[in-house]
C-alpha cells in the first residue's frame, strides 16, 4: 500500500495532530505539578515546531499554486494569519508554563491557529479540489512532505516568507534549528 497523500491530507492531518496538543494543552491548564508544567513546556515546544514546518511548507508549496490557480487574496490572507502567529509563538517560546502570560499566549496562539484551520478546511481546501486535479494535489502533497523535512523548527517572524527567499534560506534555519533541537533535546519528550 502506498503512503502517497495529497496535500489536503497531508495538511488536515498536522491540523488533527496540532489539535490533539491543544486538547492535552487544555486538560492540563491550571495543574501546577512540576511534571505537568514540565509537559506542557513539551507540548508547546512539539506544537511550535509542528507549526513551524507545517505553515513553511504551505508557504513555500501551497500559497503560491493557490495564488495561481484562485486567488491571491486567498493566499495573503492565510500568510498573514501565519505571520501572526509566528509572533505570538514566539513570545511563548520565552516563557515558562508558570510565568505571568504564558497562559494569555498560548490562549492567542490556539485561537489564532484554529481559526487559520477553520478558514483553510472550510474554504481554500474545497476550491483545491473543485480547481487542482488529484495529480496536482498529489505532486503538491509530496513536495509539501519533503520542505516539512528541511523546514525550520523554530519561530523567525522576521525570514522571508516566499520565493525566492524562503526557498533559499529555509533549508539552511532549518538545519540550525534542528542542531540546536537535537543540542537541547527540544521537542523530544524528556
Amino acid at each position: 500500500m502506498s503512503d502517497q497523500r495529497d496535500v489536503i491530507e497531508v495538511l488536515t492531518h498536522d491540523h488533527r495532530e496540532v489539535e490533539q496538543m491543544f486538547a492535552e494543552l487544555e486538560s492540563l491548564r491550571g495543574a501546577t505539578s512540576e511534571d505537568a508544567q514540565s509537559r506542557r513546556k513539551d507540548l508547546v515546544e512539539q506544537v511550535t515546531i509542528e507549526l513551524i514546518r507545517h505553515a513553511v511548507a504551505e508557504e513555500a508549496e501551497v500559497y503560491p499554486a493557490v495564488q495561481d490557480k484562485l486567488t491571491k487574496k486567498e493566499a495573503e490572507r492565510a500568510r498573514k494569519e501565519h505571520a501572526e502567529a509566528e509572533e505570538t509563538m514566539k513570545r511563548l517560546e520565552r516563557l515558562e508554563p508558570e510565568d505571568s502570560g504564558f497562559e494569555a499566549e498560548l490562549a492567542t496562539l490556539m485561537r489564532e491557529i484554529r481559526e487559520h484551520v477553520a478558514e483553510e478546511e472550510g474554504e481554500m481546501f474545497p476550491r483545491m479540489r473543485e480547481v487542482f486535479s488529484q495529480d496536482e494535489l498529489d505532486k503538491l502533497g509530496s513536495r509539501v512532505k519533503g520542505v516539512k523535512m528541511l523546514a525550520p523548527t523554530r519561530p523567525h517572524p522576521s525570514a522571508p516568507d516566499r520565493p525566492p527567499g524562503d526557498l533559499l534560506l529555509g533549508p539552511v534555519v532549518g538545519l540550525f534549528d534542528r542542531l540546536r533541537d537535537a543540542a537541547s533535546k527540544r521537542g523530544t519528550e524528556r
